[in-house]
């Protein structure tokens, strides 16, 4: 299956009221999910090594507004936590439970400060020191890379 077939697939799937759709073509496999507005694409097709078509993605303005009003805050002090894996990240248990932390909350050692979903997998994200939190540096249901800061703690 080429490009011009996945993009006219991806066209039709969004015009249409059909929320997901999986095709098999031997080694080929590609799956679609519409989420809301935004269009989820899982694509494998083993020993090859060209880029996989991507969804069209929502442009966002806001963030770029978030950004100059940011640079107008004091810089948070202490020390950040980072993600250990790439995923989604999720304040809360579930979308209608409280989140685990709050900017000014105090946490312990071992406390769960977030979850982050990799591979249908739920990892809690432990505090590795106590302290208080200065700033959550990830919005909820956002995708994380490894390393990226999360949090900025500052220790007891």
């Amino acid at each position: 299956m080429d490009l011009k077939q996945i993009k006219k697939i991806l066209d039709l799937i969004a015009e249409s009221e059909v929320d997901e759709v999986s095709i098999e073509e031997g080694d080929f496999k590609i799956k679609v999910k519409k989420t809301g507005t935004v269009e989820q694409v899982t694509y494998t097709q083993p020993m090859v090594h060209a880029a996989p078509a991507a969804a069209p993605q929502p442009t966002a303005p806001a963030p770029a507004a978030q950004e100059s009003s940011e640079s107008a805050k004091p810089a948070a002090t202490g020390d950040t936590v980072k993600s250990p894996i790439v995923g989604t990240f999720y304040e809360a248990s579930s979308p209608d439970s409280d989140p685990f932390v709050k900017v000014g909350d105090k946490v312990s050692k071992g406390d769960t400060l977030c979850i982050i979903e990799a591979m249908k997998i739920m990892n809690e994200i432990e505090a590795e020191f106590s302290g208080t939190v200065q700033e959550i540096l990830v919005s909820d249901a956002t995708p994380v890379e490894f390393d990226q800061p999360l949090f900025t703690i500052k220790k007891d």
